[in-house]
């Protein structure tokens, strides 16, 4: 979502030259791994996360988990996303679960469950970690995966040790607050976690969100994965990226 001025396989090159060590996108199919893993190695980037397959994204779906009369194509993607990983470096996959469809919830919950077991045990084979996520409802209506809470308890239904959550600041702003207890409570199960400020989902200091409280308390907590840029920019990525100064010592955020 950053350096969007430039076509995408460029915005490797743009990343590495404002001082990023590491990279995530929504989805890499439409580009050949060997291509992708290229641009990597020349701008010595780690790749560190991306989407599972989500399905005719440009139709307006946004995953295919929930999705009964789809599992044949869900584990087809699970496969693409193994031979992705594998090929960038990249230690976990996102699964985004979908619009929730006009089914019982008996059905979509038996669904979602078989395919996230199926999804954390594939990867699991291959060292990948398997994350769930969960989005607010003003920007996608009627999507499956809306708190923390309900993400919890799909990962004690699911009860795979491959399975973890994607904890997105902006989208849980918006659906819960209480944003620094959330993610104290429950560090041990999550494994990446996503910025962005509200409202508008600019770059931090755009909004209401508290970023150096928040920054503060998750090193302080002892947090060891990365944290995810995935924000607009208000204006360029370049002019919006001053925020991340006041961060950069260490000193500053004990």
């Amino acid at each position: 979502m950053l350096f969007t001025e430039v076509d995408f396989l460029n915005r490797f090159e743009l990343a590495v030259k404002a001082g990023f060590k590491a990279v995530e996108y929504m989805f890499p199919y439409a580009y050949p791994s060997e291509q992708l893993s290229q641009k990597l190695k020349e701008n010595d980037l780690h790749q560190v996360l991306f989407n599972l397959p989500a399905g005719r994204w440009e139709d307006g779906e946004r995953g295919i988990a929930v999705l009964p009369d789809r599992i044949s194509e869900f584990q087809e993607g699970v496969g693409q996303a193994v031979e992705y990983a594998l090929h960038l470096g990249c230690p976990q996959v996102n699964c985004l679960l979908g619009l929730t469809p006009a089914l019982s919830a008996e059905t979509i919950q038996e669904t979602v469950i078989k395919n996230l077991r199926f999804a954390a045990e594939k990867l699991a084979e291959k060292k990948i970690r398997l994350l769930i996520e969960a989005l607010n409802t003003k920007d996608i209506p009627g999507f499956y995966l809306t708190s923390t809470a309900q993400a919890l308890t799909l990962l004690q239904q699911v009860n795979h040790p491959n399975l973890f959550i994607q904890y997105d600041v902006y989208h849980m702003q918006i659906m819960e607050g209480d944003l620094t207890e959330t993610i104290g409570h429950h560090l041990d199960q999550i494994a990446h976690i996503q910025i962005a400020d509200n409202p508008g989902r600019h770059e931090p200091g755009t909004g209401e969100i508290n970023f150096f409280n928040l920054f503060s308390f998750i090193d302080r907590a002892g947090y060891n994965g990365y944290v995810g840029c995935e924000y607009k920019p208000l204006k360029t990525t370049q002019a919006g990226l001053s925020w991340i100064g006041p961060f950069l010592n260490k000193e500053e955020l004990s």
